[in-house]
């Protein structure tokens, strides 16, 4: 039987990852869970699984450091919240990559994948792993280089242009072309997708609820659950209900 070592400190996340892949890989047996990097390497090097999903960011060692000691003694998998680390670091095939919050029909991807490898590993994969592990930190340390988080939204508003202070912004919603900001004052049109103000907004205070739209954590009163694998979350002192796709309810378990 396979075994695998999952390290997140996000309790939820871990538990959510074991019952994905119960359903696609009920052959797995998770031997692990661990809370950060340098816990993740103490149980790899103890019980020594076939497979170490590892989130790239957790407190003390992260995930990069835990690859780097685990090296290529394991099939390797990030999970990680930031798209742009991920597409050009893992293109070579030597890790995989999973995208938070994490979609089954991406993990079933990626258990075909490991499966495929497990049956007949390259010769030697410690190369292109050392390299994508390289291209990865590189991409985190420019991240961390990076301009400030918004502090205003600029929007146009009739004929006039305002600056929307990102404190007062309850929700953002988009369509095909435009992204509606809806703040105390009124809502507006701006042209930033979804993903550039994922990138540039508080992930602390403003989460994804769906790929269209990303809410204020601090304005939500409350949150339901609706038919089938959806939600929605009611916001304090409005009417207007927005939906809670399924691949984010977890954000919403506890509340």
């Amino acid at each position: 039987m396979t075994r695998a070592l999952i390290a997140d400190d996000e309790p939820l996340l871990r538990e959510r990852l074991v019952t994905l892949l119960g359903k696609l890989w009920p052959e797995l047996e998770v031997v692990a869970q661990a809370r950060n990097g340098r816990e993740a390497v103490e149980l790899f090097d103890q019980l020594l699984p076939q497979v170490a999903f590892l989130d790239v960011h957790m407190p003390g060692m992260n995930g990069i450091e835990a690859a780097r000691c685990i090296g290529s003694r394991a099939q390797l998998v990030f999970v990680t919240a930031f798209d742009q680390y991920a597409v050009e670091a893992f293109r070579q095939g030597a890790i995989d990559y999973l995208l938070k919050p994490v979609e089954t029909d991406r993990l079933a991807d990626t258990v075909a994948r490991l499966r495929k490898r497990l049956e007949a590993p390259a010769a030697n994969p410690s190369n292109d792993m050392h390299a994508a592990l390289e291209h990865l930190a590189a991409r985190i340390r420019d991240r961390a280089a990076a301009p400030p988080l918004l502090k205003w939204i600029k929007a146009s508003v009739g004929s006039t242009v305002r600056l929307i202070p990102v404190d007062q912004v309850l929700y953002v919603k988009s369509d095909n072309k435009y992204t509606m900001v809806v703040w105390e004052g009124g809502e507006a049109l701006i042209r930033k997708t979804i993903r550039e103000l994922a990138d540039s907004l508080d992930p602390d205070r403003f989460v994804q609820i769906h790929r269209s739209a990303i809410v204020a954590l601090d304005r939500v009163s409350h949150f339901t659950h609706g038919p089938g694998d959806v939600g929605e979350v009611h916001l304090k002192g409005r009417t207007e209900r927005l939906t809670v796709s399924r691949s984010y309810l977890h954000l919403f378990q506890q509340m």
